[in-house]
């Protein structure tokens, strides 16, 4: 089995990814050591990169896969964005906030949007991918699957909320699933064959 490090310090992404990786033989394990990205970056592929460089650095695989995603909401000119784990201090606080600022609000339009940058040992970029989710910003959290915005996101392709989608049903249809998928199919069909050589 491939093992990828993937630079993040959240153990549920960990867990969601691996879930939607589970058919490909590849395991996705945390970075060793301190993780502490800077993301200075003003564009999720960006900062994704950074997020990956920074893992690479800890030389426990031979790749490196990050992600940085966002809710882009039409009417705020696409705000929060790559600032929306930033947003409020929580991510209760979070969905608040973005609720009150939305209240007075006609466009509720939105989208989820999951950058992801593959990179070696030597932090060199190998494969990178940006997908969306479209939907819509709810007037009120329903369901308790998910994290993050997902409570008061409605996923127009499912006629529901994404925090009301199971974790199957999300894997299909998620931001993060489409990128990951994109990413899965590089290492299967190019990455793999290639160190088959």
């Amino acid at each position: 089995m491939l093992k990828v490090t993937l630079a993040t310090g959240n153990s549920h992404k960990v867990d969601e990814i691996n879930l939607i990786a589970k058919d490909y033989n590849i395991e996705f394990i945390l970075p060793k050591g301190e993780f502490n990205p800077i993301e200075d970056s003003d564009n999720f592929l960006g900062n994704a990169y950074c997020k990956a460089k920074c893992a690479s650095q800890a030389q426990s695989t031979d790749l490196y896969l990050a992600d940085d995603s966002g809710l882009c909401v039409e009417a705020l000119d696409g705000a929060p964005g790559i600032y929306s784990a930033r947003y409020a201090p929580s991510a209760k606080e979070r969905i608040n906030k973005l609720l009150n600022v939305m209240k007075d609000k006609e466009n509720r339009s939105a989208k989820f949007v999951c950058a992801m940058v593959v990179v070696d040992k030597f932090g060199k970029i190998l494969f990178q991918t940006q997908q969306e989710c479209l939907g819509s910003i709810l007037r009120e959290e329903k369901g308790h699957n998910g994290f993050g915005y997902d409570p008061i996101f409605y996923v127009t392709s499912q006629g529901k909320g994404m925090a009301q989608l199971s974790d199957i049903q999300k894997s299909k249809v998620s931001h993060r699933a489409k990128a990951l998928n994109k990413v899965l199919d590089w290492i299967k069909n190019e990455y793999s064959k290639n160190q088959d050589k």
